[in-house]
């Protein structure tokens, strides 16, 4: 761990060196760079690509709640998103071309994988994105098509199989904070995120000339998947300036933030101890002197009343706050896009649906396995919560243990502990889940329908018009909806 720190401090080092002239250019411009080794580019992409963005999940997925306004997420009402991982691509495609340059093609495979994961996020927040014309700088194509969502997941699952095919498991990446170079682990990672994608595709039954689920079968049936939470794709973080969790210090969390009754209700039902890695007892607990473990201890705020009821139960002292370690521990965990875990329950999934001959009762049991395996070491001074014996009393409930049934009962039990394990992490996956299956279920304002992508940039209106309203009518009959349907959701 010491020489792995030493080494990310060097790297860290290297890049504030070099950023002063050629990477400080590379955000405005990633064209305008010359010559770079490929190494510097990958550290900053990777630390982007796997950072946590934003919590705006944690209000739509009814994890969190704000008590001293508004919350467009929390309330459903989504706008405009915007196009930077278009820069974040720019910078992929560089640190590619610089690897074929400099002959240092060991980089190529996780080039592949960066811009499949772009351009995933990218096509899951819009629906048809600029794809296969972007990339191909202003001189070469100023106004880029946008290309039918169907095709764009395509070009993903092909950038994905390219990133297989350009793995050098020999060989060794400098610069690499996600898997200190191991390209072995990066190739589970990438087959991995396959099967990510190819579950988001579950009410299809084809992509292009893919059939999904014998794809699936195919990459499941090769084994190279993460194998424990040592595998995960994830970002690990340091106490040192630039290093640290992105929500240390938040004034929100210290605040305004509560937690939803939605989540906290749910782990309560359940009798599930990861309720106190997320959660903090109500200040009328703490003053009553309640146990860490009660659950009485802890209540949430309901996601759908105008924010000032939620006020009321700050009044009373009877809501939870974050858990403090979130804002307070510069290391908190890790950031994770694709865990051990969430493998295990797309492959529940895949089994429940007849993908794969595994048993999904296995599956299901490993990925809660796996998060309690995750807290135990992250979630510091918990670790009694979360060690074998609790694990299996906890799977050994009524309301856990997997009951099996119908495709709609096994989804259910699925969704709903794979929602358990997606608090901060995988983006927007859990949201998206829900779009797609109806599970986990969550509490919505009556009369309101959940969004189902944002509106396009302000940028693309005034930039690249022409191509953007094709893409609107030929998707949404023109019109800008984020209630519009994407290819993926029909």
């Amino acid at each position: 761990m010491k020489k792995y720190v030493k080494t990310l401090y060097a790297i860290t080092l290297a890049l504030t060196v070099v950023g002063c002239h050629d990477l400080d250019r590379l955000n405005e411009d990633p064209n305008k760079i010359k010559e770079a080794d490929p190494y510097l580019l990958l550290t900053k992409i990777e630390k982007t690509a796997f950072s946590l963005q934003n919590i705006d999940k944690e209000y739509a997925a009814r994890m969190i709640i704000q008590t001293d306004g508004e919350s467009t997420y929390q309330y459903l009402k989504w706008g405009s998103k915007g196009f930077d991982r278009y820069k974040d691509l720019l910078q992929t495609k560089k640190m590619m071309d610089e690897a074929t340059r400099t002959g240092k093609e060991e980089y190529l495979a996780v080039g592949h994988f960066l811009k499949a994961h772009f351009f995933y996020e990218l096509t899951m927040n819009f629906g048809d994105i600029p794809f296969s014309e972007a990339l191909q700088g202003e001189e070469a194509i100023q106004f880029p098509k946008y290309d039918e969502q169907e095709a764009v997941f395509v070009g993903i699952l092909e950038e994905l199989d390219q990133a297989s095919q350009k793995i050098k498991k020999e060989a060794s990446l400098q610069g690499d904070i996600i898997y200190n170079g191991n390209l072995h682990r990066w190739e589970k990672l990438i087959e991995s995120y396959k099967l990510k994608v190819l579950i988001t595709l579950s009410k299809k039954q084809k992509v292009g000339t893919i059939n999904i689920a014998q794809r699936f079968n195919e990459i499941y049936q090769k084994g190279v998947l993460l194998m424990d939470n040592a595998d995960n794709g994830q970002l690990t973080f340091f106490d040192q300036a630039g290093s640290r969790y992105p929500q240390f210090n938040s004034s929100s969390y210290g605040s305004s933030m509560y937690m939803s009754s939605t989540f906290i209700n749910l782990l309560k039902e359940l009798k599930d101890p990861r309720l106190f890695a997320f959660a903090q007892r109500t200040a009328s607990a703490l003053e009553n002197g309640l146990a860490e473990n009660d659950f009485n201890g802890y209540n949430g705020g309901d996601p759908i009343v105008p924010y000032a009821e939620n006020e009321k139960l700050v009044q009373s002292k009877n809501i939870s706050k974050v858990r403090n370690r979130y804002y307070q521990d510069p290391t908190t965990e890790t950031n994770v896009i694709l865990s051990y875990s969430e493998l295990q329950f797309i492959l529940a999934e895949a089994a429940a649906r007849g993908w794969i001959a595994g048993n999904a009762e296995e599956f299901y049991l490993k990925g809660i396995k796996g998060n309690f395996d995750y807290y135990a070491q992250y979630a510091k001074g918990l670790t009694q919560y979360y060690d074998t014996a609790q694990f299996d009393s906890y799977v050994q409930q009524e309301a856990v243990r997997y009951k099996g049934g119908d495709i709609a009962t096994q989804l259910k039990q699925i969704l709903t502990q794979k929602y358990l394990i997606m608090f901060h992490q995988a983006g927007m996956t859990i949201y998206y889940d829900y779009l797609r299956t109806g599970y986990p279920e969550f509490k919505i304002q009556q009369g309101v329908t959940a969004p189902t992508r944002w509106q396009y940039p302000s940028s693309e209106y005034n930039r690249n018009q022409a191509n953007l309203q094709k893409a609107l009518d030929r998707q949404f009959s023109g019109s800008d909806n984020i209630r519009g349907i994407s290819w993926w959701l029909k």
